[in-house]
């Protein structure tokens, strides 16, 4: 018989889950057949596999060593995860929040690049907030993504209950999210501009219609702006909905492409900026998140407003373009 003691990285999570994550090569009838003949019981209890699970339960596997290390992942607890110096703006015993530089990641992706969670990874077990033997029933993770060459605020969860509180927050829209942009051009006013998003899975580029389609997602984009050079206004940008590169797509199709963006900008302009200042990525910053009234495991994020001070790469294109302003 293994018993397996809860710890905080699994507070929050259903019992089945839990297990599926312990024993990741059992098939999901394998674990409720021997929940039903009682050969895994919980507290010494017998259960359903929906069951909650709170720090300090104790988990018994009736099992033989054998067959519970036939479907263990040995791979995953030994996995070498990389550490390097990671921009913390917050940090509690239940969440992160971070400055993403332009240029990494924020998940994995198939080329087995490292990214933002596997630097996150890496930080916690050099901290020893958690262990390799944790990793296999909960992995700490971001819970907003960052398009690779978008710089700024990315949130993570550091326990189950964080990270299925801070991805609710998110996706129920009660943050407030905050964007700095240069743009092309000169923005005259503040304006709410509302459109229909198509992506396109094979090329990962979207196109931005003013009307309802099939396959389309309804954005909601808000912008004001803040101060101007002598081709270009620097925006704060609100990300009402979170599609994917809706901002950037959204405000090329209103004739005000992001600076330096490959894929949605405009040639011309991009090219002066890289030959002035060597800037090959688009210029936008994830600068500011407003948290609502919070309890529980984001109770110290209750009422808080983050900031991501601006890269120093687009400090230096503001300077060079004589765009001053008070929030900075």
């Amino acid at each position: 018989m293994r018993e397996i003691l809860v710890g905080p990285e699994g507070a929050g999570q259903r019992l089945d889950k839990y297990l599926q994550k312990y024993m990741a090569r059992a098939p999901k009838s394998f674990f409720y057949k021997m929940l039903r003949k009682k050969n895994i019981t919980c507290n010494r209890k017998k259960c359903g596999g929906g069951e909650r699970l709170e720090e300090g339960d104790r988990i018994q596997l009736f099992l033989s060593e054998e067959t519970i290390e036939s479907f263990r992942r040995e791979e995953e607890a030994g996995r070498h995860f990389p550490v390097t110096k990671l921009d913390i703006l917050y940090e509690d015993p239940e969440v992160l929040l971070i400055n993403k530089p332009s240029g990494m990641l924020s998940q994995r992706a198939g080329d087995g690049e490292p990214s933002l969670v596997e630097y996150l990874l890496g930080y916690l077990l050099a901290a020893g907030e958690t262990r390799a033997e944790a990793l296999r029933s909960f992995r700490p993770s971001v819970c907003n993504r960052l398009d690779r060459n978008t710089s700024g605020l990315v949130a993570a969860g550091k326990t189950q209950a964080a990270l299925r509180e801070l991805s609710l927050l998110f996706r129920e829209r009660r943050v407030g999210k905050y964007y700095l942009c240069l743009v092309k051009g000169r923005v005259p006013q503040a304006d709410r501009l509302s459109g229909w998003l198509i992506k396109d899975e094979k090329t990962n580029q979207v196109t931005v219609s003013r009307q309802p389609g099939e396959g389309a997602a309804e954005i909601r984009t808000s912008y004001v702006p803040l101060a101007y050079g002598a081709d270009a206004t620097i925006l704060e940008v609100e990300l009402i909905t979170g599609k994917t590169h809706q901002i950037r797509a959204h405000l090329a199709d209103r004739g005000h492409p992001v600076i330096g963006d490959r894929k949605y900008g405009d040639g011309g302009i991009n090219r002066r900026y890289r030959e002035r200042y060597g800037i090959s990525f688009q210029l936008l910053h994830a600068w500011r998140m407003e948290f609502p009234k919070l309890s529980g495991a984001l109770s110290g994020l209750s009422g808080r407003t983050v900031k991501a001070p601006l890269p120093e790469n687009f400090r230096r294109v503001l300077e060079g373009e004589g765009i001053r302003m008070e929030i900075l």
